[in-house]
């Protein structure tokens, strides 16, 4: 079994708080997003984390390379920093979002077209059904 590695971003989009949960394994990123609403603190956060990790729905994986390399503690603070003013979610994420998004949308027009046939079906047989209760005295 390969190393697996996650991240959480969390973000400001208008009008809510948004939380993208970032899942690298085997050379494979998976996403999923959360929305929060009110600004979650830091104990909220991890309380989430705790009860609801195993329930989020991450979106099919896309390849991504991980770089991994020792860094100086003052150079993460920076690039911690900067990330906080940071306002996006990392191209990867959103494409693995997006990909996730466009399967729930095939899934529910088959669904959706699945019950109209179905719906179809059983109005013609009500109709063949009644039909046949007209001519039964004949």
């Amino acid at each position: 079994m390969g190393k697996v590695m996650c991240r959480l971003t969390v973000f400001f989009q208008e009008p809510f708080w948004e939380g993208v949960f970032e899942r690298y394994e085997d050379g494979k990123l998976s996403a999923a997003k959360v929305t929060f609403g009110a600004e979650p603190k830091d104990y909220e956060v991890y309380e989430f984390l705790m009860r609801h990790y195993d329930h989020l729905k991450f979106s099919p994986a896309v390849t991504a390379v991980v770089k991994e390399a020792k860094k100086n503690p003052k150079r993460m603070q920076k690039e911690a920093k900067k990330q906080m003013e940071n306002t996006g979610i990392g191209t990867k994420s959103q494409q693995a979002l997006k990909l996730q998004q466009e399967q729930g949308k095939t899934e529910r027009r088959a669904k959706s077209r699945e019950q109209k046939l179905e719906e179809a079906r059983r109005m013609f047989d009500l109709k063949q059904q009644k039909k046949k209760e007209k001519h039964r005295g004949h």
